[in-house]
């Protein structure tokens, strides 16, 4: 499991992102027994703030830059790139 430092600005605060350099089945089950919610996935990694970080990493996460997060996702197959919100289909 991996962990980026906090530095993603919004809604006020800093964000790290947990990835996986596995499968999707491993971050979902690592991010249930860190008590990660389910509402902060997005895509292929979980957002979560910057005062979780020091438990995160204690759960397991391995500290790494946001470079290497994204080699990681790419090199497993797992990296969702953002569709812009103009290309998304309507439900």
């Amino acid at each position: 499991m991996l962990i980026d430092p906090p530095t993603w600005a919004g809604h006020g605060r800093l964000w790290s992102h947990v990835a996986s350099d596995t499968s999707l089945d491993e971050l979902h089950a690592f991010a249930a027994v860190a008590g990660i919610p389910a509402e902060a996935f997005d895509r292929d990694h979980y957002d979560v703030p910057a005062e979780w970080y020091d438990r995160i990493v204690a759960a397991g996460a391995r500290p790494v830059s946001p470079r290497d997060i994204v080699r990681a996702l790419r090199a497993v197959g797992l990296r969702t790139p953002k569709v812009p919100s103009y290309l998304r289909q309507a439900s």
